[in-house]
């Protein structure tokens, strides 16, 4: 099973980052951690999920946002732990469809997942401590609204957004266009597992967090900062030749200075 599941995310990894679906690559991250449990129910709810948004009505930004939210937080709802925020359960797609419960970026998969079967043009927002969603209507050329999906898809203003900025940055933070960056779909599915990979280490779980971090190189292989985490996870857990081998990858794809110094100092290490 987690090996049809690592071919899967590396099939992923392999396409154009516009023709990653983020919830099949999703599903096969959480296949890998919940092995024992029935993957059938989840497809056949996105599934589901898709057919109901393929049917709402097309419309601008606001409107279309709004038809979404009834769709994910009203009709199926779809809404943040807050309770319980840290469990991993909360980044696992599994346990989020079961429970309705997750984190933003979770949520944020199956709102995109909606979208993209309405028309509705939609991202990720990669959003200081807060992943949010950019919301635009049916057709071209019609700006966007910002989503809350974790408040059960609130439309943010532009105030709510700079209080919120202010809170995870410091206040008198300027609200600015870098706050908004528009998210690829590899960017969304690091974030994701970034959640598991970052927990597992917090909790000394070092093995546990080379393997998710190998697992998101298999969907984001030329991903330079991750390979260096990789490289030292590795090095941590004392696999020089594991090590090497990430901080090869790393050198090649950043060049930075780090990553060739520990090059240089594995290899005389191996020699």
């Amino acid at each position: 099973m987690k090996a049809r599941s690592r071919a899967a995310l590396e099939a992923l990894g392999a396409l154009p980052d516009e023709r990653i679906d983020l919830a099949e690559a999703a599903l096969a991250f959480a296949r890998i951690d919940l092995p024992e449990e029935d993957p059938e129910p989840v497809v056949r709810h996105i599934a589901l999920l898709a057919r109901e948004a393929g049917v709402l009505p097309r419309a601008g930004p606001a409107e279309s946002a709004r038809a979404l939210r009834d769709l994910l937080a009203v009709r199926h709802g779809y809404r943040g732990d807050s309770e319980t925020y840290d469990d991993p359960a909360n980044a696992n797609l599994i346990r989020v469809v079961a429970r309705r419960r997750g984190l933003p970026v979770a949520l944020g998969i199956l709102w995109l997942k909606a979208a993209e079967a309405a028309g509705v043009e939609a991202w990720g927002i990669d959003f200081p401590g807060h992943f949010l969603l950019g919301v635009g209507g049916a057709g071209a050329g019609q700006g966007f609204v910002v989503v809350d999906v974790f408040d059960a898809g609130a439309l943010r203003t532009e105030e709510e957004l700079a209080r919120m900025l202010g809170s995870f940055l410091g206040p008198g933070t300027l609200l600015g266009p870098e706050h908004l960056r528009r998210m690829t779909r590899r960017q969304v599915l690091l974030r994701l597992q970034n959640n598991l990979r970052l927990r597992r280490a917090a909790a000394g779980d070092l093995e546990g967090a080379l393997t998710a971090a190998e697992d998101m190189l298999r969907v984001a292989p030329e991903a330079g900062s991750l390979w260096r985490e990789a490289a030292l996870l590795a090095e941590a857990l004392e696999r020089p030749r594991t090590a090497l081998a990430a901080w090869e990858r790393a050198a090649a794809l950043t060049g930075e200075d780090e990553a060739v110094a520990a090059l240089a100092r594995l290899r005389v290490r191996l020699n």
